[in-house]
């Protein structure tokens, strides 16, 4: 059996709007609406056992995904939904032992999630202008277990990357547009590359420029998620729905034409 262990994170599960990660050693006594449950003593069960608060409300212990982990990151910035992240994971061949640069560090989510897929032979390189933002995410990076696979760097990536030959690069900056040329610099040929955008202006700046650099295979999308209330002869769409949370545009690093 896998034993939650002292520092183990536990995901306290009610519903999907009604969860708390947490650990024993951290929250020996969860407080919450529904009473009050004895994390400590869920040391040496198993993930998956079900438990009752003081109020008799029954609960449900999960081991945390990198998707709980990711949304319950400490946020200084807007952080990337999973919707979106899982997108980018498959467009960008993301995989175990491959180099990942990144701009626009935030608070950690995207470096997170790319970090979780490259372990345990890749690195992901991240870059921010905003020392005190990569201050939360190397806290964030810390907590999830990953720092082994995290490079941070303080800088201003329009000024260029100083690594080279990367497998895969992200864009998660105000002005994605002004560095589109350090990407593909840093980038392998062939190596695709994603960019997110909250607007469609932005997008339309950032897709001119990668045209302009020899970016091939360019695309800009969007992602809505609608759950659906699932019962038996009533079930209906949510009437709450993750609309627009951000554009993503795709491309994919091209040498210059052959000259004839």
């Amino acid at each position: 059996m896998d034993e939650i262990l002292e520092d183990s994170y536990i995901l306290v599960y009610r519903d999907r709007r009604r969860r708390w990660l947490v650990r024993p050693k951290d929250t020996p006594k969860l407080h919450t609406h529904l009473g009050i449950l004895d994390v400590a003593s869920l040391v040496g069960k198993g993930f998956g056992v079900r438990v009752a608060t003081t109020m008799g409300d029954e609960l449900t212990i999960l081991r945390p995904t990198i998707e709980d982990m990711v949304m319950k990151l400490a946020r200084r910035t807007q952080v990337i939904y999973p919707k979106d992240l899982g997108l980018m994971a498959v467009k960008l061949g993301v995989h175990s032992g491959s180099r990942v640069i990144e701009t626009g560090t935030g608070s950690g989510a995207t470096t997170a999630l790319m970090a979780y897929l490259v372990q345990p032979g890749g690195t992901v390189c991240t870059y921010d202008i905003n020392p005190e933002f990569q201050a939360v995410a190397r806290k964030n990076i810390e907590r999830l277990g990953l720092s082994s696979y995290v490079t941070f760097k303080a800088g201003d990536s329009r000024l260029g990357f100083e690594e080279r030959g990367f497998d895969a690069g992200i864009l998660d900056v105000g002005d994605p547009w002004e560095v589109v040329h350090s990407m593909k610099e840093a980038l392998k040929p062939s190596a695709p590359m994603a960019a997110v955008t909250p607007t469609t202006n932005q997008a339309e700046r950032l897709v001119a420029k990668m045209k302009e650099e020899g970016f091939v295979a360019i695309e800009t999308v969007e992602i809505l998620l609608r759950h659906l209330e699932a019962r038996v002869g009533m079930t209906r769409p949510s009437n709450i729905m993750v609309g627009h949370t951000a554009y993503l545009t795709f491309g994919r690093a091209a040498e210059p034409p052959v000259s004839t």
